[in-house]
C-alpha cells in the first residue's frame, strides 16, 4: 500500500511538472487590416481569438490564459482601446495575468473564387437575407483564402519571439480539419459550412500547429515545413492567390 501511494505521488508530480513545462499563452483578440472580407464585424477578432485558445487548448501543449482574466486586465489598464496589444505594453500585462506569451493575429487578406468545371453559370452581387452573396448554376464551386499574421510577444521582455503568416483555405490538402474548434457560433455562425468558415478553421487549426512547432516541438522537420510553405508564400505573384 505504501509503495502503491509512493508511485502515485511520482505520478501526480510528474504531471504536476509537465504542466508547469507547458508554455503560458494568453490570446488577445483578432484585428483586421486591409482586407475587404464580408464576414467581419463587431465581435469577430474577440470570436476569432476565443477559437484560436479553444484549439491551443484542446491539443494539450499549452496552458492558456483565461479569457475573462485578459479581458479584465485590457480593461483596467486601457489597452484595448485600439483594439491591439502592444509589445511595450506586452510585458506588463504579462505579469498580471501569468502569461509567458501573448498571441495576436491580424487578417491581412481574403478572397473568393469561383471555379467552373464546365457549362456553369455564376451570377454574382445577390443580397440573400442582407449578405452580398453569388450563386453558381452547375459546374462551379467557391473556394476561399485567409492569410492571418501572427505574432507570438514574449511578456517578460516584450520582443516578439516568433512572426509568421499564416494561410488557411477551402480543400488544402496540408490542414486535417480536427473537429476540436467545433461549430463556428456567434457573428460567425452565418459562416458555417461556407467557404469562409471552412477557410477560417484551416486558419486557426494551422496556426495551432505552427505554435507547437515553434514553441513545444522544435523539431528541424516541423520547422522546415513551415519555412517551405513560407517560401512558396513569398515566391507567389502577389497579386494573384493560387487556391
Amino acid at each position: 500500500m505504501i509503495k502503491r501511494a509512493f508511485f502515485a505521488s511520482l505520478l501526480l508530480l510528474g504531471s504536476g511538472a509537465a504542466m508547469a513545462d507547458r508554455p503560458v499563452l494568453a490570446v488577445a483578440e483578432f484585428t483586421n487590416d486591409a482586407t475587404n472580407a464580408g464576414w467581419w464585424g463587431g465581435g469577430i477578432g474577440r470570436e476569432l481569438g476565443s477559437m484560436l485558445a479553444s484549439e491551443l487548448a484542446a491539443i494539450n501543449a499549452f496552458t492558456i490564459v483565461e479569457r475573462e482574466r485578459i479581458d479584465h486586465v485590457l480593461q483596467e489598464q486601457d489597452f484595448a482601446a485600439s483594439g491591439r496589444v502592444r509589445p511595450d505594453t506586452a510585458a506588463e500585462i504579462g505579469q498580471l495575468t501569468g502569461a509567458q506569451y501573448i498571441v495576436m493575429g491580424t487578417v491581412t487578406d481574403y478572397s473568393e473564387e469561383t471555379k467552373r468545371s464546365g457549362g456553369g453559370v455564376n451570377i454574382g452581387g445577390i443580397n440573400i437575407g442582407g449578405r452580398r452573396s453569388s450563386i453558381g448554376v452547375g459546374g462551379g464551386s467557391t473556394q476561399a483564402y485567409v492569410a492571418v499574421d501572427v505574432q507570438v510577444i514574449n511578456a517578460t521582455t516584450g520582443e516578439i519571439a516568433h512572426v509568421r503568416t499564416i494561410e488557411g483555405r477551402t480543400q488544402d490538402s496540408a490542414v486535417s480539419l480536427r473537429g476540436s474548434i467545433g461549430r463556428l457560433s456567434g457573428n460567425l455562425a452565418n459562416e458555417e459550412n461556407t467557404p469562409a468558415g471552412e477557410a477560417i478553421r484551416a486558419a486557426l487549426i494551422e496556426i495551432t500547429d505552427y505554435l507547437e512547432c515553434e514553441m513545444v516541438l522544435q523539431t528541424s522537420s516541423c520547422r522546415a515545413r513551415y519555412q517551405e510553405r513560407e517560401t512558396r508564400r513569398r515566391d507567389r505573384p502577389r497579386d494573384a492567390i493560387r487556391f
